[in-house]
């Protein structure tokens, strides 16, 4: 026989198999990757997170990158938010395109640059 909390339990995963398949955006909630859209895309938050991206690489490379845009922003639901960012700098007077990863707890007043890579020459 089964247990009440054997079909509490079933009953809870299969609600969730169906608002997963019904909604393909919930899994983005679920520590998926998604775009950032409309004006979060281009506001001051992600502005912001690009120069600090730029500036944490130049102290740690001792390098001179400067920043110019943000060229593409994602976001993935982890222990806090973890930016995604496509930027475009200049580098000795050339457009170059870097990817940064940067992590975000707000509630601990925590920022840290996680990952800068170069992409590419920017055209």
């Amino acid at each position: 026989m089964v247990s009440f909390a054997e079909k509490t339990i079933l009953i809870f995963s299969f609600f969730l198999c169906v608002i997963a398949i019904a909604d393909p955006n919930s899994m983005a909630a679920l520590g998926g990757i998604r775009d950032v859209e409309g004006e979060a895309a281009n506001g001051l938050e992600i502005e912001q997170l690009g120069r600090f991206a730029v500036d944490q690489h130049n102290k740690k490379e001792n390098a001179l990158l400067e920043f110019a845009r943000v060229i593409k922003a994602r976001e993935q639901v982890v222990a806090g938010t973890l930016h995604h960012l496509t930027v475009e700098v200049i580098d000795a007077g050339k457009k170059k395109i870097y990817e940064a990863k940067v992590w975000v707890k707000p509630w601990l007043n925590f920022k840290e640059l996680q990952e800068f890579s170069h992409a590419g020459d920017s055209s």
